[in-house]
């Protein structure tokens, strides 16, 4: 490991191991906060794969409960239906801290339901009904499964920089100090000698 570029001065010393020990506990709050993370981001992956599974299992049902509603209402008078809201949903988009990392929170608010369906239930076979109300049940898991899949994303990347400041700590600037300070310690070390050889052989001619 190529050491620092610095005079074997006792000052230098000292500000090397003053760099030394935070270095250290540095790495440590980053290993610790790195694990944290993984466990955290592990269980938010478990949530994930269970709402996936979820709206993908109901979003099918209703894509079923749609095609069946077409299948037994005319192709104009289906479209006609399906075109007019029932619902009106406002989506308040919030964040909040997961380990120091700023993840969205969206949460549907000012619901606002028409009274009944926006079309004629004479027109409108009860299929379509069904397919309706479960599209809008289907909203706000969909809500939710959108901002727990940009969490995964965001720690995944936050995971990934913490990780590479913890081996930079570990694998290049720890050993370096520690290559340097002993440098310096045997650089002081070899001075002190010399110096006492210098002062004895002076002792010596008196």
């Amino acid at each position: 490991m190529a050491r620092l570029n610095v005079n074997p001065t006792r000052m230098e010393l000292k500000r090397l191991k003053a760099r030394l020990s935070t270095a250290v506990r540095g790495h440590k709050l980053l290993k610790d906060k790195s694990d944290e993370m993984v466990r955290r981001f592990t269980e938010i992956i478990r949530e994930n794969k269970r709402l996936r599974d979820e709206v993908e299992e109901e979003l099918a049902r209703t894509l079923r409960q749609f095609s069946l509603a077409r299948s037994l209402t005319p192709a104009f008078e289906a479209e006609t239906a399906f075109s007019m809201p029932s619902v009106r949903v406002n989506a308040t988009c919030k964040t909040e801290s997961v380990m120091g990392v700023e993840v969205p929170r969206v949460e549907l608010t000012d619901e606002k339901r028409s009274e009944g369906l926006p079309y004629a239930y004479s027109e409108i076979t009860s299929e379509a009904d069904d397919s309706v109300a479960m599209v809008s049940a289907l909203l706000p898991k969909m809500a939710r499964l959108a901002a727990v899949e940009k969490t995964t994303r965001m720690l995944a990347a936050e995971i990934e920089r913490n990780k590479r400041r913890v081996n930079a700590l570990e694998y290049v600037m720890i050993p370096q100090l520690e290559e340097t300070i002993k440098y310096i310690k045997g650089k002081l070390d070899e001075n002190e000698r010399a110096a006492v050889v210098r002062l004895m052989k002076v002792k010596g001619r008196a």
